[in-house]
This record gives C-alpha cells, structure tokens and sequence, in this order.
C-alpha cells in the first residue's frame, strides 16, 4: 500500500519548517491586492515550490520511471503542484534513454469546511477508480494532515488491484489530530496552521495566490460560508 505509518526516507518527510519559523514578510514579495489585509505572513515562497517540485521529479522518476505512470490529480488544491510535477516528470523522460508514457486524470475530493476538516472524505463526481486496475499510480495531493482522507481514497483505490501506487503530497502537516500516515514523497513538512495559496484555499478564494501564506483571523472571517 502506498504511503507509510513508520519512519519515512528523507524524501518522504520533505523540507521541514519548524514550528517557530516566523515566515516571510508579506511586505518582501508581491500578491493579488485584493488579499491586502487577509494574510499573516508567507510561508513558503513560490520559487521555492518549484524548485522543491523539480527535485520531487527527479526522485520520483528514480524510483518508479522504469514503467508508465497513471497519474491521478486530487482536485481542486492539488492541480497546480500537479501541473508542474508533471511537467518536470515529462522534461526528464524526453531527456532519458527511456520514454515514460504518462496520462493524468482528476477526482475531487471534500473534507473540508472553512477551516475544519469534516471528519470524513467525500469524492465528488463520477470518477471510475475501477480504470486503475493493474496500473502504476501516482495520486499528487496538495495536503496530507490527518491522514484520514489520504487512507480512505487508497482504500477505495486498492479494491481495484493497481499494480502500483505511490503518493506524492506537496505539504505534509505535523498535527496532533494525525493517524501517522506519510505520503511516499513530500515537498514540505509543516506546522499545524491553515495555509492557503499556490491553489490551495478557503472557501474557494486564495487560489490565485502564487505563493503559500498563513491566512489571519480577519480573512477567515471575510471568506466564512
């Protein structure tokens, strides 16, 4: 099964931000003005997701780029961190001695509501995991913080007998409330806070903010349904 509840290899834990990492001023880079007011701070700014990314390719086609890959997107966080994953992924294949054939296809999932998970995985839509069959699949999330959601889906997954499948997340939450599990490659550990940007949101705004920042109190508030 993919992803690990024991110790995890350097790549599977990531670039670790300490729980007393202050963050980027706000005042250091530029965002959408319209979140003027909304943001603590920056946590990871976005040249740093895409060097981050390209390295997770390189790894990732280290360890699985001897057969094709099925590359499942989970909607709506993860499709940007998807996009470029795969786009590194590809320019390595098209610069080996052995082409990887990838298709990427999309689910969507809901856990959330404002800043609190749900407590259970919702897939939203018709996707038919019955096509994963006997495939070797790599599911690319944007968050991994309890692990609830992340063990449901491979659950589901795995009743169709994949040949293979691996997570990549690009965040990975350190959080009381986690049940241990590790994706196979992380781009970042981080602390227990909300973060938004890099199309991850809240209540669907936020998500045209390039780089991953701390929402405040005030911008929950503005954003609540």
């Amino acid at each position: 099964m993919a992803g690990s509840s024991e110790e995890a290899p350097d790549h599977g834990r990531g670039v670790v931000i300490m729980d007393d990492w202050p963050g980027y001023d706000l005042n250091l880079f530029t965002y959408p003005q319209h979140y003027y007011g909304d943001l603590e701070y920056v946590l990871i700014p976005h040249g740093i997701i895409v060097d981050r990314t390209e390295r997770l390719a390189k790894d990732i086609m280290k360890d699985i780029g001897c057969c094709d890959i099925m590359v499942l997107c989970v909607l709506k966080g993860g499709y940007k961190f998807c996009a470029d994953l795969v786009e590194h992924l590809k320019n390595i294949s098209r610069n080996s001695d052995r082409f990887v054939a990838m298709k990427v296809d999309f689910i969507r999932l809901k856990s959330y509501k404002n800043d609190q998970s749900m407590g259970e995985m919702q897939i939203i839509g018709g996707y038919d995991l019955s096509s994963l069959a006997g495939k070797n699949v790599l599911i690319v999330e944007d968050v991994v913080g309890t692990g609830r959601t992340m063990k449901a889906l491979l659950s589901n997954i795995e009743k169709y007998k994949p040949n293979m499948v691996k997570v990549a997340s690009l965040l990975v939450k350190r959080t009381p409330r986690s049940d241990g599990f590790r994706p196979d490659y992380a781009g970042f550990e981080i602390p227990d806070l909300f973060v938004v940007g890099y199309a991850l949101d809240y209540n669907e705004y936020f998500r045209d903010l390039n780089h991953i920042c701390v929402i405040n109190e005030k911008g929950k508030e503005k954003y609540r349904v």
